[in-house]
């Protein structure tokens, strides 16, 4: 893939909407890409966070960690950003993130992350709105599962 295609694909990222062609260069020509085949983890819960990830090709299974036991809690695909949350608040990763198939990322490194959501308030709200979106969902999912544990 050329730099004009990651730009390309970048551009189709809710994320990086609004983010202008010469700084998605820049955030194409410095991210690194990396291949993980089926089965590695991209991030383990636990490990502290250094960069998130974009999945330009694949599908990755979030995973949580309770009493031992691994349960998935998620699904990511292409397009999705993972990994975010531990860069965000500066805590260890809430999840692990295990390739389902060979996955193909863009990752980003935290201060690169920060930089873009410094120059381009629209990122930060976009962060805003997906993650509100997935607590929704995860309080969703809890209300479900509470009301099956008391009926």
């Amino acid at each position: 893939m050329s730099l004009h295609d990651e730009v390309e694909l970048l551009r189709t990222i809710p994320l990086f909407a609004n983010i202008e062609p010469s700084k998605l260069k820049l955030l194409a020509f410095t991210s690194e890409r990396l291949t993980f085949r089926q089965g590695q983890d991209l991030c383990r819960q636990g490990d502290m966070g250094d960069a998130a990830f974009i999945i330009i090709d694949g599908e990755a299974d979030v995973l949580v960690e309770n009493g031992g036991k691994l349960t998935s809690v998620a699904k990511a695909g292409k397009h999705s950003v993972v990994g975010e949350i531990a860069i965000l608040c500066d805590v260890p990763r809430t999840a692990t993130v295990r390739a389902l198939s060979d996955v193909t990322v863009l990752r980003i490194s935290k201060e690169l992350f920060f930089r873009l959501v410094r120059e381009f308030p629209s990122m930060g709200l976009a962060i805003m709105r997906e993650l509100a979106a997935r607590l929704d969902r995860t309080t969703s999912q809890l209300t479900r599962a509470l009301g099956r544990i008391t009926e």
